[in-house]
């Protein structure tokens, strides 16, 4: 063995690699040479040793050592050189690369050959607030991939973070963090499997099962990224957020910070407390207060069932919106249409386009084109749809009756100041103009209507007229009176008359002050005529053929039928009764005054309700008791009437 000590300056290639969190160390590589067998440079040592042994040179420096390989330095307090290619330092290990990087250790070892170099000990690498502390690092120059197995603790400011594994890959500025990673920070914690970071972009991705807590948060997903730069986020596969009462689940939760929204995409299910929102999409802008719900989507809270295809809710301003098919249920009431705008500070809705609405507990639908509702009263405003003119349809005795007019008003009784007799869901339907009726058994024209399920009855307005099979009912008020959704009774109030014919041609005819049709399984059964009753009845035999023809004049009459046709009649106080035979009568004259057969205008279908040239022109309605005529239009200088269009 020969031993030289000197005090020696010299150069020494040392392959020390170094891991920089952060830091661009592609971007000071040595330029393009061969590298082989490059030497270590030593540029200082208090004490120089050169030992030969056997075939192995070992260079041994003490004190104060520096060594350099092209632009990377390294400080210790001793260091071994093996045969110009293995490099041991010891003692405040301390390596620079470039102004910001700076790596402390206990030890290093450098196999020039393999180009890896591994460091032990209190290992510490800094670059400008970035810290990594771990005790052991790998670093391979030729692939510029540092790891570290033995776990390690990053820290920048007041965040830090901790994984057992990490690989930092120089060339394309992305480090991995892998088993157990745990961020802590003064505003969330987070607990993850896999996490990468490009120094470059500054992207964090998760690239596995990763939880983030914070005082008021809990957010969950499997895959995703968090643009620092940007603060954008998207969380992705089992995606899951929740605050307090908050839960949102979806396949992708995204978060702008510049625009302070959150996207929920993919089967996304919102709820707090007794409150849900489904959709393919649900977002929510937070300075605006406002959540949109695109694609399937569904509101449900206590009171109400809201469905569409878009829905949005803007909570400053207590307005919520839907479009496309939408389906509202606010049990009993049901609406649905192809647009919604309601106000919860007014109180008002607005439903456009195919309007359906349902009352379950009255059994009552209402198709329209528009429609205006209060959910607080239960009111409902329905106008336009075929013709311009809605449909109301109701079940009565297991067949439905319709009906149409131009306008079609319904809502709750007590929101009127009525006795509602203790039914929560009792409900006012008024019905104007031009109302049809169309039912099987049933006919039905007036001006106006008004029916309330509290007693059941149909209320006509303005010449009404009413059809039974053979039988027409008419006064100056018809009421319709429904019992277990049968018809029970109709009365006539002024001027009633009630004309029966099995033919049309010959008219069995009654007429009163008041009337009362008393019905059975909806066929009529008997007539009570009070006040001025007359009656002009035409009598038949077994063989259906006429035999005569009876009329009587009383104060009150009972009238039988069977059949749909009269069985017997019942004449009180006085009555003046004429029976003629069929060849002496005179069916004119023997016609009531004020008695008309008009089945012109008698739906017989449910097109008829909407066919406008049937409508009927109604007299004009009296002024300080007086009929007044409508005024003719004044003629043209040319003696022709002025139109316009």
């Amino acid at each position: 063995m020969i031993r030289f000590q000197v005090e020696v300056k010299k150069r020494v290639l040392i392959g020390a690699a170094l891991f920089l969190l952060g830091g661009p160390l592609s971007a000071q590589q040595a330029p393009a040479q061969d590298t082989a067998r490059q030497e270590v440079e030593v540029d200082h040592a208090d004490v120089f040793e050169y030992l030969q042994a056997g075939s192995d040179v070992l260079q041994k420096l003490n004190g104060n050592v520096e060594l350099r390989q092209d632009s990377i330095y390294m400080y210790c307090d001793t260091a071994t050189i093996r045969n110009d290619m293995e490099v041991y330092a010891k003692g405040d290990v301390l390596i620079q690369q470039g102004d910001s990087l700076s790596v402390f250790a206990d030890s290093l070892y450098y196999d020039g050959s393999t180009r890896i170099a591994e460091l032990f000990g209190d290992v510490i690498l800094q670059k400008g607030e970035q810290r990594l502390f771990t005790n052991r690092l790998t670093y391979d120059l030729s692939t510029k991939v540092a790891t570290y197995q033995n776990g390690a603790t990053l820290t920048q400011g007041e965040t830090q973070l901790t994984s057992k594994r990490g690989y930092y890959y120089v060339s394309d500025k992305e480090i991995y963090f892998k088993d157990s990673v745990i961020v802590i920070d003064t505003a969330f914690n987070l607990l993850a499997d896999t996490l990468a970071f490009n120094t470059e972009s500054r992207v964090v991705r998760f690239l596995g099962p990763t939880l983030i807590n914070s005082d008021t948060t809990r957010l969950y997903c499997e895959t995703g990224f968090y643009d620092t730069g940007r603060n954008i986020a998207e969380f992705r596969s089992n995606a899951q957020y929740q605050r307090g009462e908050q839960l949102a689940v979806a396949d992708t939760i995204r978060y702008d910070g510049q625009e302070k929204a959150y996207d929920l995409r993919g089967n996304a299910i919102f709820t707090e407390g007794e409150r849900e929102a489904t959709g393919d999409v649900i977002r929510y802008e937070e300075e605006l207060d406002r959540t949109s719900i695109r694609g399937n989507g569904r509101y449900r809270d206590a009171e109400q069932d809201i469905q569409g295809d878009e829905i949005i809710y803007d909570a400053k301003r207590e307005v919520y919106s839907t479009r496309g098919r939408t389906r509202i249920s606010d049990p009993p009431q049901i609406l649905e249409a192809n647009q919604v705008d309601y106000s919860e500070e007014l109180g008002m809705g607005l439903a456009l386009g195919d309007v359906i609405w349902q009352d379950t507990a009255a059994n009552l639908a209402i198709r329209c084109d528009t429609a205006e509702y209060d959910r607080q009263r239960d009111y409902l405003k329905a106008f336009g749809g075929r013709n311009g003119r809605p449909l109301l349809i109701t079940l009565l005795d297991g067949d439905s009756l319709f009906m149409a007019s131009d306008t079609l008003l319904s809502l709750r009784a007590d929101s009127l100041g009525q006795d509602s007799l203790g039914q929560d869901s009792a409900r006012q339907l008024r019905a104007y103009h031009d109302v049809r009726i169309y039912k099987s058994d049933l006919q039905a024209l007036c001006d106006s209507l008004v029916y309330s399920t509290t007693d059941s009855i149909f209320r006509l307005f303005r010449e009404p007229l009413v059809w039974s099979d053979t039988s027409q009912f008419y006064a100056d008020t018809v009421n319709i009176q429904l019992v277990n959704d049968q018809i029970d009774r109709i009365y006539l109030r002024q001027n009633a008359f009630i004309v029966n014919s099995p033919d049309e041609i010959l008219f069995n005819q009654v007429k009163g002050k008041f009337i009362t049709a008393v019905f059975r399984k909806n066929e009529l059964r008997r007539m009570d005529v009070n006040g001025n009753a007359e009656s002009v009845y035409y009598a038949i035999d077994d063989s259906k053929k006429y035999v005569g023809v009876n009329k009587t004049v009383c104060s009150e009459m009972v009238l039988y039928f069977g059949d749909n046709e009269v069985e017997k009649i019942k004449f009180m106080n006085q009555p003046k009764a004429q029976m003629l035979p069929m060849g002496q009568a005179n069916h004119e004259q023997l016609k009531l005054e004020g008695v008309r057969w008009d089945t012109d205008f008698r739906p017989g279908g449910l097109d008829d309700l909407f066919d406008l040239s049937r409508k009927r022109e109604l007299q004009p309605l009296p002024v300080n008791g007086r009929q007044v005529k409508k005024p003719e239009r004044p003629a043209t200088a040319g003696g022709k009437e002025k139109t316009t269009e």
